[in-house]
């Protein structure tokens, strides 16, 4: 049986030190960065003029208005009214909001597949915060709007990515004509 040299005791618990506090360290700085590096949006809040979907408009330049409120029912469904927003390809919209429910709701419009990434991410993270111009979040009573160009034909989505929401009916589509 081995026995050990108390001084080398000291050196060993010495050098295992150095290596705890140079990982703490390291770590720290590589979480401090990674932390400052965006929202839960994964980047694509900075990238609102890239987006399928379109990209945000100037007031002065809505060609029209769509109220669109937001409710649960007394079953347990949740839902937009309307649930299906016809536009044109270039037209500027403002889409005005009202949360008529008891809960908290959001509105995220994108290509579909970036809705349910989104959901994905919202079911993980549920209290993250939003920085994204395509979506809005509204406490029951509150009021709010997006003002929108749609800049690409084709067909998207929208929908409450509150987790649970979107399954219980809180989803909608947009079609966008040329």
């Amino acid at each position: 049986m081995r026995t050990r040299n108390p001084l080398n005791l000291n050196n060993e618990r010495k050098c295992s030190m150095k290596r705890i506090i140079a990982a703490a360290v390291l770590m720290a700085a590589s979480s401090g960065t990674a932390l400052a590096a965006g929202t839960h949006a994964g980047g694509h809040g900075d990238k609102a003029a890239a987006m399928p979907i379109g990209n945000p408009g100037e007031a002065g330049k809505a060609n029209r208005t769509v109220n669109i409120s937001m409710s649960e029912k007394d079953d347990g469904t949740m839902l937009f009214q309307p649930a299906m927003l016809k536009v044109k390809k270039g037209e500027t919209v403002r889409l005005k909001f009202v949360n008529k429910g008891q809960v908290d709701h959001e509105f995220v419009m994108d290509v579909h597949d970036g809705i349910m990434e989104h959901k994905a991410l919202m079911e993980k993270f549920p209290e993250m915060e939003h920085a994204d111009p395509n979506s809005i979040r509204l406490a029951p009573g509150a009021r709010g709007e997006i003002i929108w160009t749609f800049a690409n034909a084709g067909e998207f989505g929208f929908a409450c990515l509150i987790p649970g929401h979107y399954d219980s009916g809180m989803k909608g589509d947009i079609s966008v004509a040329n």
